[in-house]
C-alpha cells in the first residue's frame, strides 16, 4: 500500500502556496503494538490549520518536514488494539495523507455504526463542539438578547447562531455572498443576514441592532470586529472564536481593534478561549448537538471536494470565501 502525504515545506507569508509543501509518496506504515493503521476517508478543512504551519499556537506548530496536521476520518486497517476493530470509522487528527499508524488513546474517536460521515465532521464535530461551549460557556446568553455571528455561513458560525435561536436570542448573522446570505435566514432561521461584500456592516449593524450587540460571536476579527464593538450593547460581551481576516497577514502580530475602548464606555467584556479546555466535556455538547439536529433545530452545510492531491487548494477555498458550509475533502470512498 502507498501513502501519499503532504509535507510542510516552508512556513508561509501571506496567503498559502502549493510551494509551501512537497507532495511525496511512500509505503504505508506497519502499527505497532497498540497501534492501529487507519486508511484516511475524508479530510477536515478548518482555518486554524493555518496557523499550525506558522507558529506555536494551543498546539505547537507543525515542523519543517512534517505531515500537515488536519482533523479527518478514516477507517480502521490493521489493528493491534483490543478496543478497535478491522473496519471501524474513527475520527481523530489524522494529517494530510492516506494511511497513518497512531495509537489511539485519546487520539481516535469511534462513530456509531451508520453515522453519516459528513454530520460527525460539520454539526458534531469540533466546530460544533467550538460554537456550544463559546456561545453557551463564554457568551452566556439570555432570551431576547441580540447576537450577531460574523463568519456566520461557516461550520462554527452556523451552528452558534442556530443554538442562539434555540436560546430565544435575536440572531443576526455576518457573511460573505447573498447565497451565503439566502441559506442563513431561510434555512438556519437567522433573523437577518448581512452581506459583506456588497453592504456597509457598520451601518447594517446600526439599522438592525438599534438597541446595541449584547453577544458577538467572532469568526473574523479585523474591519469586522471593530464595526461590531462600535455597536457593542451595554455589559456586550464579545466572544473570540477567530480571526480569519488576519491569519494570512505577513506582518505579525495584526494591529488590535481601533474601538477597544467602547469595552470601558460599555461595561463590555471581550473573551478568547480554546475548545481543548472543554473536551472533558465533549459528550455533552455532541448529546445536545445531536438533539438539535434530530428534532430540525440545527441544520448542517457541507462543501466537498475530492482528492487528496487537491489538500492545499481546498484550504484555499476557505480564504477566498468560496467554501458553503463546513469545507470538507473527500480522499477516499
Amino acid at each position: 500500500m502507498k501513502n501519499r502525504q503532504w509535507l510542510l515545506a516552508r512556513r508561509p507569508s501571506g496567503p498559502i502556496q502549493d510551494s509551501d509543501f512537497n507532495f511525496v509518496e511512500t509505503d504505508a506504515p506497519t502499527p505497532g503494538a497498540g497501534e492501529v493503521l487507519v486508511r484516511t476517508l475524508m479530510l477536515s478543512c478548518d482555518p486554524t490549520q493555518r496557523r499550525w504551519i506558522a507558529f506555536d499556537t494551543y498546539l505547537p506548530a507543525v515542523k519543517i518536514g512534517e505531515v500537515v496536521r488536519s482533523g479527518g476520518a478514516g477507517r480502521i486497517e490493521m489493528s493491534n488494539n483490543s478496543d478497535f476493530k478491522v473496519g471501524d470509522i474513527v475520527v481523530g487528527l489524522v494529517g494530510w495523507q492516506d494511511y497513518v499508524a497512531m495509537n489511539p488513546k485519546d487520539q481516535l474517536n469511534k462513530l456509531p455504526p451508520g453515522a453519516p460521515l459528513e454530520l460527525a465532521m460539520s454539526a458534531l464535530s469540533m466546530n460544533g463542539i467550538t460554537a456550544y461551549f463559546g456561545l453557551l460557556e463564554v457568551g452566556r446568553p439570555v432570551a431576547g438578547e441580540t447576537v450577531v455571528v460574523s463568519g456566520a455561513a461557516g461550520a462554527t458560525g452556523s451552528v452558534a447562531g442556530q443554538i442562539a435561536k434555540i436560546k430565544g436570542c435575536h440572531v443576526i448573522g455576518i457573511a460573505g455572498g447573498a447565497e451565503k446570505c439566502r441559506w442563513l435566514t431561510d434555512e438556519a432561521g437567522f433573523d437577518a443576514a448581512i452581506d459583506y461584500k456588497s453592504e456597509d456592516v457598520q451601518a447594517r449593524l446600526k439599522e438592525l441592532c438599534p438597541k446595541g450587540i449584547d453577544i458577538f460571536f467572532d469568526n473574523v476579527g479585523g474591519d469586522i470586529l471593530d464595526a461590531a464593538l462600535a455597536q457593542l450593547a451595554m455589559r456586550g460581551r464579545v466572544v473570540l472564536c477567530g480571526a480569519i481576516a488576519n491569519y494570512n497577514a505577513t506582518d505579525w502580530p495584526p494591529p488590535g481593534p481601533k474601538n477597544y475602548l467602547n469595552l470601558l464606555l460599555k461595561r463590555g467584556r471581550m473573551e478568547g478561549f480554546s475548545v481543548y479546555d472543554y473536551m472533558p466535556r465533549a459528550a455533552e455538547a455532541r448529546g445536545a448537538l445531536a438533539g438539535w439536529v434530530h428534532a430540525g433545530k440545527i441544520k448542517y452545510l457541507v462543501d466537498v471536494q475530492h482528492g487528496l492531491e487537491n489538500a492545499p487548494a481546498t484550504l484555499r477555498r476557505l480564504f477566498d470565501g468560496r467554501n458553503e458550509g463546513k469545507q470538507l475533502l473527500r480522499v477516499a470512498e
